[in-house]
């Protein structure tokens, strides 16, 4: 199978990158690899090995270090798996899954019946909502509830507001690797400047292939099946996702939906302010 990475070099400095964001943490952790019918899937642990379990899901284009730091708090509750999902620019096998069908929802509860859990609570951002939402359809018992952070799979934003404010300033950096473009992405799609950010995705538009499969929304039927407790949080001014939309469609399909929130202001990534909101409402629950 063709790699993902461009180079050999790229992959090593993305590595390097990822090395760095989690040694900026300062936790201690531990790294386990869980073979699923997938592929290898890498898995940083953290938090009391007596505490209950979560799984931390990353977003798009992202790695396990990113989620840790996203919800930096949850080790001290829970014993937190943070997962590296395949195919991206991470340590994991980069076998690319459909988005169309159960497979992120077959491959997260291989994950989750290797590692032995049970009774879990699920967290995750953006296209980590909808690995969680998949593994959910697949098969929910083992897990106790989740929370979602302006989760893919649920609705769309317009496809051209899309286009013009991410799609062609990523494209125009990747053509003349002006980082301007970099910051007008992510401007775009981050409510606050994150400096990480920048330097990470700006290898990774350059040295690795990315997937720009159209993302689908749950059915209906599928979502009325959900038993699980769900908790959304979503972003009023999220292009990708908007936030109002979202939760007028969660309502009306998810008979499982115990809150949500909006986040007036905010765009796709939430800031540290509203990550630390997130991480009281978990650790209260």
């Amino acid at each position: 199978m063709k790699s993902l990475f461009k180079s050999e070099q790229g992959r090593n400095e993305i590595f390097q990158l990822y090395d760095l964001k989690l040694e900026s943490l300062g936790i201690e952790f531990e790294y386990k690899t869980v073979g699923t019918s997938y592929g290898d899937t890498n898995i940083i642990i953290t938090g009391g090995k007596s505490a209950p379990p979560m799984i931390l899901v990353h977003g798009s284009n992202g790695c396990a270090p990113i989620a840790l730091e996203t919800y930096s708090t949850m080790r001290e509750k829970f014993r937190v798996y943070a997962v590296d999902v395949l195919a991206q620019p991470n340590k994991s096998a980069e076998t690319r899954l459909s988005m169309k069908d159960d497979s992120y929802g077959k491959w997260m509860n291989e994950v989750i019946s290797k590692l032995n859990l049970d009774s879990i609570t699920m967290a995750g951002f953006s296209f980590g909502g909808l690995v969680i939402l998949k593994t959910l359809e697949h098969d929910e018992t083992r897990i106790k509830e989740v929370f979602l952070t302006a989760p893919a799979y649920i609705v769309n934003g317009n496809p051209l507001k899309a286009l013009f404010k991410v799609f062609i300033p990523m494209r125009r950096y990747m053509k003349t690797k002006n980082k301007e473009y970099v910051e007008k992405f992510l401007s775009n799609v981050f409510t606050e400047r994150d400096k990480f950010a920048i330097e990470y995705l700006s290898k990774v538009f350059l040295e690795f292939n990315m997937d720009f499969t159209p993302v689908p929304v749950i059915n209906a039927q599928k979502a009325k099946k959900i038993i699980t407790p769900i908790h959304l949080f979503a972003a009023e001014n999220d292009i990708l996702f908007p936030g109002k939309k979202m939760i007028k469609r969660a309502k009306q399909i998810f008979p499982s939906l115990k809150q949500t929130k909006l986040f007036y202001g905010s765009k796709h990534v939430q800031n540290q302010a509203e990550n630390r909101i997130i991480e009281e409402v978990i650790l209260e629950k």
